[in-house]
């Protein structure tokens, strides 16, 4: 490129344009990672998308969408809880959110109640606690619509501590049980006539379930973080019928959108929360429209190709 500018050729203003347009595509994509809280917020947000991806993979399988979006919202009391005691945040979302889950698990098994009056129930009842501590603060030294909407920014370095191991004991828990966990998803019956605790392997999932959407909750709020959680998985569905595939697909979403989003709620300064998940809803929607079973797709799948283990 040099030697064509000192040669004076008419291909040099094309190539100055075209390296001052990379160079400020560089410098938009690395001026701010000069940001320390902007890289506490990649990570976090990238851990968020990953963490989610491989959970929600289990969720959009077993149809327990609905009790990620319970359980979400009843992780606000454990949050308010924290601000009274002046505990840690994570602990008292994670203690809440995980008995929450738990609890609806124990109702939907020992009562005759569909499970999603049991998620009712327990999801109303929480939430309503929640709303109950937070009026008795009498000073409100935090944002409540922090906690429903999410502030990726905001994430300081103990939090992002936290968030990390959080986040690995979740991955380690589906690293160890990995197998039973495929094969309780895909056919319980047969997962329980071989011997193994299909009843507790559902404890378990509902667990990191509770655990996901604690790590998630700083970064896209109570309200968006179902989305976090089903999206990317749903968005892989459309296009993999593989469940390894699908995990894999499901993670690019997850990774790929969070740090997507995070540049661009940093560039157009708007609410990083819901630029990823409208990031996340555009891709879905795109998997829907083009993907194999798609109306502009190549439809060499049927319409709705049922996900196998491997």
């Amino acid at each position: 490129m040099r030697r064509r500018a000192e040669s004076g050729t008419t291909t040099t203003t094309g190539g100055g344009h075209e390296g001052r347009r990379s160079r400020g595509m560089i410098d938009a994509l690395t001026a701010p990672l000069g940001y320390d809280f902007f890289v506490r917020a990649l990570v976090a947000s990238a851990l968020t998308g990953l963490v989610c991806a491989v959970v929600g993979s289990y969720v959009v399988l077993k149809g327990l969408a609905f009790i990620g979006d319970a359980i979400s919202h009843a992780a606000f009391p454990g949050i308010v809880a924290a601000l009274l005691l002046k505990g840690s945040f994570y602990l008292g979302a994670g203690v809440a959110a995980v008995a929450t889950a738990l609890a609806i698990g124990w109702v939907s098994r020992h009562s005759r109640l569909r499970v999603d009056t049991a998620i009712g129930v327990v999801f109303a009842g929480t939430f309503a606690l929640g709303v109950f501590l937070f009026s008795s603060i009498r000073h409100f030294v935090v944002d409540p619509l922090s906690f429903f909407f999410g502030n990726v920014l905001a994430i300081g370095p103990d939090d992002l501590i936290g968030l990390l191991v959080l986040g690995g004991i979740v991955l380690a828990l589906v690293a160890v049980f990995w197998k039973e966990l495929l094969y309780a998803t895909f056919d319980p019956l047969g997962a329980a006539a071989s011997g193994l605790p299909v009843a507790r392997l559902e404890y378990l999932v509902l667990a990191l379930v509770a655990l996901t959407i604690v790590v998630s909750v700083q970064a896209v709020g109570i309200i968006l973080v179902v989305a976090m959680l089903v999206t990317p998985a749903a968005t892989a569905q459309l296009v993999s019928v593989r469940y390894t595939r699908l995990m894999a697909t499901a993670i690019a979403v997850g990774v790929g959108s969070a740090i997507a989003g995070l540049y661009a709620s940093y560039w157009l300064d708007v609410a990083s929360g819901a630029t990823i998940v409208l990031i996340q809803t555009g891709l879905f929607l795109a998997a829907l429209l083009f993907g194999r079973s798609g109306p502009f797709g190549t439809r060499r799948a049927p319409a709705s190709p049922a996900v196998r283990p491997t």
